[in-house]
């Protein structure tokens, strides 16, 4: 039955002179074996057949074909089974397809096209894009007995496959090559803010191209090297920014001006510091209108680079800012006052003389008086920059000059502080003591020990922070520190001194010309003192054991800080408050004499009305 099949077929077939012979040929059920087998005679290829290939194959035809389209049909057919051709010289042979590219199949140069219809392998070459993204995207177009390696050290597909799906594959990479090409090129900005139009070509690039295709994006980077903008991508998107880049770089259309705001009050740096927080948090329409702001140190100015209108609005900044401050003159009088003295000396004269914390020295005040002062001087005093309140203020005089005169006080320091509103100002009173902070012996062939010492301040320290709130009042934040030395170091093993430390911080607000009393700075010791009978007292020996005694008596020290401030709203007017505090001090002097021969002549008054019967 084989044999007149095949002898039907070569009886049909129509063989032409031409180099390329056409042949009529249909046949079904035939098995691949034969199909083999007559394709072989019809080509005059020498085909070697290892395995037995199962199965039968039906072709239809209604019009010739080309005897060389024979071997495309038996490879299609073989393929369907699994197997396919490879050449070996001039012998094909039927090999597994999988195994195929084991079998030296030809190969062909990258820069030339695969032909035929038999296996070939060939190296594609990929410029745009990763290898192995293009072998994940190609992979579906070869056939599935193919083999395919990337060789990513120089960016390379390897193919073993068809002629047809090689040429496939190449077309393919081709278009996605275009695609993905890209170009770099820099546009230098000669006119502009370089960087400010990055940002707006970043903007536009965004806008007019789609972000979520890979291919769309262009990269805009700012080069300040050249102070030029580069662009990445494809080329006709990077030449369509680059006209719009050439385009907008062009002088800018503000008219920008420069401004030097010497400032007179305050300081540049910090004024500076307020205008960046200030501009910092404006929103601009437009980035170029948003101002250049720096300071002068040398000539304490602020510069500023920017549009007419958005300048004038900053000058009405720097004007308030650049007001005259506030300023605070502190008159302080610090004051040590004993107060068994004191005590003794209100018993004497008929006030109440313990009582020495801030309201005792008001109800001592009082027992000097306090009524206005009188005439053209009083009126001259109640509209002067020292304020209405002056009685007040002679009547606290008087009744601590009064103490002072008569050994109950003394006098520590009279200090005045020129303070700037909201500015710390600190006057410290006291003395510096050597400490010793240890002893090293010496380690040359010299005996001897090295002492090392640091100095230390003990005494007063007074501090003072206004704040004004208008211009006849001020809060004061007030810090009083005293140190005293109790012991020098000859009364301890150490040899080192022994100090102490007491603290007061506080906050007043007060009236202009108006006084504070910080007391509470106590300082208790112990006094010795003796008792001896004129002229029998001092014979010796006899004297000090017979006609004297000695005794100890425990005092105490209160430091009291009276603090007066004046607000002085403008400069000029210190100079006139001067001349009132001078006039001010010749006032409390007579003041204070009239005070005490008033009070001693009441108590004269008082002892003469205890004498009688």
């Amino acid at each position: 039955m084989k044999f007149i099949k095949i002898t039907f077929l070569m009886v049909a077939l129509s063989i032409s002179l031409f180099a390329r012979e056409q042949v009529n040929v249909s046949f079904s059920n035939l098995a691949v074996n034969d199909f083999i087998k007559l394709i072989s005679k019809i080509t005059n290829k020498n085909i070697l057949i290892n395995n037995k290939i199962n199965g039968t194959v039906d072709f239809v035809s209604t019009t010739p074909i080309y005897d060389d389209e024979l071997m495309g049909i038996l490879i299609a057919v073989l393929e369907s089974k699994g197997y396919t051709l490879v050449q070996n010289g001039s012998i094909y042979e039927v090999v597994r397809a999988t195994e195929a590219a084991k079998h030296n199949v030809k190969v062909i140069s990258s820069y030339k096209n695969a032909l035929g219809s038999l296996m070939v392998t060939q190296a594609i070459k990929v410029h745009n894009e990763n290898v192995d993204v293009v072998a994940a995207k190609i992979r579906y177009l070869i056939s599935k007995t193919a083999k395919l390696m990337t060789m990513r050290e120089n960016n390379t597909l390897l193919i073993t496959d068809y002629p047809k799906n090689i040429q496939t594959v190449k077309k393919v990479i081709h278009d996605l090559e275009l695609k993905n090409s890209r170009v770099v090129k820099i546009f230098p900005i000669k006119h502009t803010d370089a960087k400010k139009l990055q940002a707006k070509i970043s903007d536009i690039a965004k806008s007019i191209f789609n972000t979520k295709v890979v291919s769309q994006n262009v990269k805009v980077i700012f080069d300040a090297n050249t102070n030029g903008i580069i662009l990445v991508g494809k080329e006709q998107n990077v030449n369509k920014l680059g006209k719009l880049i050439k385009k907008l770089d062009v002088e800018s259309s503000v008219n920008k001006s420069v401004e030097i705001f010497e400032l007179k009050n305050s300081d540049a740096k910090a004024v500076l510091k307020s205008l960046n927080d200030i501009v910092s948090k404006q929103v601009f329409s437009d980035p170029s209108l948003k101002p250049n702001l720096s300071a002068s140190e040398e000539i304490n100015a602020v510069i500023v680079i920017g549009d007419p209108t958005i300048i004038k609005g900053i000058k009405l900044i720097i004007d308030e800012l650049d007001k005259e401050k506030y300023q605070v003159y502190v008159q302080a009088r610090i004051i040590e006052i004993n107060k068994e003295n004191a005590t003794n000396l209100g018993v004497k004269y008929g006030f109440d003389g313990a009582a020495l914390s801030a309201e005792g020295l008001y109800s001592l005040a009082a027992n000097f008086g306090g009524a206005p002062v009188q005439g053209i001087v009083g009126n001259a005093l109640a509209s002067s920059l020292v304020g209405s309140g002056v009685a007040q203020g002679f009547a606290l005089g008087a009744a601590v000059d009064f103490l002072e005169t008569n050994g109950a006080s003394k006098s520590i320091s009279n200090p005045s502080i020129l303070c700037v509103n909201n500015k710390e100002s600190s006057i410290y009173v006291g003395k510096t003591i050597s400490v010793s902070t240890g002893t090293v012996t010496s380690t040359t062939g010299l005996t001897g020990l090295t002492s090392s010492y640091k100095r230390e301040d003990v005494g007063l320290t007074l501090t003072i922070k206004p704040r004004v709130s208008s211009n006849d009042k001020v809060t004061l934040d007030v810090s009083v520190v005293l140190e005293n030395i109790l012991d020098d170091g000859s009364k301890n093993a150490t040899g080192q001194p022994v100090t102490s430390k007491q603290e007061v911080k506080t906050q007043a607000i007060l009236r202009h010309g108006e006084s504070i009393i910080i007391g509470g700075l106590v300082k208790n010791y112990e006094r010795d003192s003796v008792s001896k009978v004129p002229l029998l007292g001092d014979i010796p020996l006899i004297g000090s054991w017979l006609f004297s005694s000695k005794a100890k008596t425990k005092e105490q020290d209160n430091l009291v800080v009276i603090l007066t401030p004046y607000v002085i709203d403008k400069s000029e007017k210190l100079s006139k408050l001067q001349k009132d505090l001078g006039l001010l001090a010749k006032l409390q002097k007579n003041y204070d004499k009239k005070a005490f021969k008033k009070l001693k002549e009441e108590e004269k008054v008082e002892l003469k009305s205890d004498v009688k019967p």
